[in-house]
């Protein structure tokens, strides 16, 4: 900025003294000395060094002198007369030294000084903003949020209220810390947060600090981690101390696995960089006095990674599972999600917790949001319950593909696979009872039923797991008896029927021929249900009889799934043909169309047998 400064200034005086005019001539004193003698001089004005004069026909032009001395004398010695340069000859003016020199010279004094004075201070601030950088580099990137103004609270979080009471205590110590620090009780220091994802464990942790109203530091366990060695230190101890000077405070570390997993299990042994991270967050944990008013809560879907280091009393104390919401749950987040929704009074939410079980607290989300989009994009006022229904099943198998086009043959095929499905389930009175049965392709779907439990369950029986079984061959089954002969639309079933057929043998002793034992060590992700690798612990005799006994249920469940659509062989058709010309059928028109009588329905949970 300072030299483009001085450049307009320069500028400007160029073009000031410069005028834009032509310039005169330029003459020698010689030649000036000459035309005085020939009497062609009319006036000379002298301004300090520069002669200007003007000729007896009216032209212009200029001369420098000597400095040494003035313009008479030099003339003189040329061979001037006085008498020609007499008044009467030629007029003299003399101008006096014009202020804009002496600028000018200072200018040029200056000008070099400014230059070398604004490089130095450019540099020397380049360099300071580098420093600056890399005193940062080792800062905490923790985003505060200040608790004055709280956007969530408990009463924005439904599902998990046993998780609430718990954490309940952590609200109240940080309201009245003198209450608890009285009677010498510590507060527990740590409070990690365990679930799947989805159930809202970063919204809990918000939503204790909207309740205590303090501070709320958020990090996530990646961002202390650096290809530099001591940075991811540097950070936890200046997050801490930032947590130390806002105090009462919550620190939350989302995906604390990131940067708390066992030690000893990398490459770099001890002195992997994530591990120094991990030492110091250790340090910083236990060094907090019992006045300090600072709680670390953190979240993962992996705890059992985790260092046992972390895990011990006096740093996470507290462990708060977060699992799968209930009907209740659901229902109840249900009405959180709806707030400041248009919907309409006919929906009945108790139905739509029904129809989603498994649904974590973020599917639900989604869930209410596709609801609310269908809606504008069918141009309605308000959302209604088919539109939920909707929703439902583009969260759980993808949107319509109305525009695929498919041969008579194929649609007749799905029709009796997905009417084989809905008949079997019908009948056995452990299956979930049919909501919807469609032909419609959605995702990577042929077409769908949809069978949903009355209630929700944590065992399952053996007979419910069968009958399970046997529905998923129903669709197989059908094609089957129908068409004599069978297409690859059942692969995905007789993927499923295998898995559960398999884990009956080998994970819950429910067969008879194996006995109750489990049968492999398996390593896999608690949370998020995926099997890393497994350790057999057994011979191979043992493994052919464990593929004979997986087999073997397979096999029963097929000929249960074929001899009930054999006995129904009417309804199966009446079933398929109506899919056929509407594409979906819904519950009552099922049980309609299905007309015979089967016996009702059972939760699948075993009942006392009497003596």
């Amino acid at each position: 900025m300072v030299l483009i400064f001085l450049i307009m200034i320069i500028a400007v005086l160029v073009m000031r003294f410069n005028g834009g005019t032509p310039q005169p001539d330029r003459l020698t004193l010689s030649q000036v000395a000459d035309a005085i003698i020939a009497n062609e001089v009319q006036s000379i004005t002298v301004d300090e060094n520069t002669l200007q004069i003007v000729l007896r026909d009216g032209s212009e032009a200029t001369s420098r002198k000597e400095p040494t001395s003035t313009a008479v004398e030099q003339l003189l010695a040329l061979g001037v007369t006085p008498d020609q340069l007499s008044p009467e000859k030629v007029e003299w003016e003399i101008k006096e030294p014009s202020d804009w020199n002496t600028i000018i010279s200072l200018i040029t004094y200056i000008l070099p000084a400014l230059l070398v004075v604004g490089l130095i201070w450019f540099m020397l601030r380049q360099a300071q903003g580098t420093n600056n950088q890399a005193i940062a580099f080792g800062k905490s990137r923790a985003r505060m949020f200040t608790g004055d103004q709280p956007t969530v609270t408990f009463e924005d979080v439904a599902g998990i209220e046993e998780a609430k009471e718990e954490l309940q205590e952590v609200v109240e110590f940080l309201k009245e810390p003198e209450k608890f620090i009285a009677v010498g009780a510590r507060i527990p220091k740590g409070v990690l947060l365990i679930g799947p994802p989805g159930t809202g464990k970063t919204l809990l942790a918000k939503a204790v600090s909207g309740e205590a109203g303090v501070p709320f530091f958020s990090i996530s366990g990646s961002e202390f981690v650096e290809m530099f060695v001591g940075v991811g230190a540097s950070r936890v101890r200046d997050l801490f101390e930032q947590a130390k000077r806002h105090s009462p405070c919550i620190v939350f570390v989302d995906e604390i696995d990131a940067v708390g997993r066992q030690r000893g299990a990398g490459l770099g042994g001890s002195h992997d960089e994530r591990e120094q991270t991990l030492n110091q967050m250790l340090v910083e944990m236990d060094g907090f006095d019992t006045d300090t008013n600072v709680i670390i809560m953190a979240a993962t879907n992996r705890p059992d990674v985790l260092d046992p280091a972390l895990l011990r009393p006096g740093r996470f104390d507290r462990r708060v599972v977060l699992d799968r919401p209930d009907m209740r749950g659901r229902e109840a987040i249900l009405k959180v999600h709806i707030k400041g929704k248009p919907i309409d009074p006919a929906v009945d939410l108790s139905i739509v917790a029904k129809a989603t079980p498994g649904f974590v607290g973020a599917d639900l989300e989604n869930l209410v949001n596709e609801a609310a989009i269908l809606t504008a994009r069918r141009d309605k006022r308000s959302i209604e319950q088919a539109e939920f229904q909707e929703s439902i099943e583009r969260v759980i198998a993808g949107p319509e593909r109305k525009s695929r086009l498919i041969s008579e043959e194929e649609k007749r095929i799905v029709a009796f696979h997905e009417a084989g499905h809905a008949v079997v389930m019908h009948v056995i009175p452990e299956a979930d009872a049919v909501h919807k049965v469609s032909i419609i392709a959605r995702g990577m779907m042929g077409g769908f039923t949809m069978a949903l439990p009355e209630e929700d369950r944590t065992l399952l029986s053996r007979n419910k797991l069968s009958a399970e079984m046997a529905g998923l061959l129903g669709g197989r089954a059908a094609e089957e008896l129908v068409f004599n002969d069978i297409t690859s639309g059942a692969s995905n079933d007789l993927d499923r029927v295998t898995k559960l057929a398999r884990a009956m043998v080998t994970r819950l002793g429910m067969s008879k021929e194996m006995g109750p034992m489990v049968y492999g060590q398996k390593e896999e992700l608690i949370f998020l249900g995926r099997e890393i690798s497994e350790q057999r612990d057994y011979s191979e005799q043992v493994a052919v009889q464990i593929d004979a006994s997986v087999r073997k249920l397979v096999t029963e469940a097929y000929d249960r799934a074929k001899g009930i659509l054999q006995t129904y062989k009417v309804q199966l058709y009446a079933l398929a043909n109506r899919l056929i010309e509407i594409e979906t059928v819904d519950r009552d028109e099922f049980e309609r169309i299905f007309g015979a009588v089967v016996e009702p329905k059972t939760t699948g949970t075993p009942v006392p047998v009497h003596a």
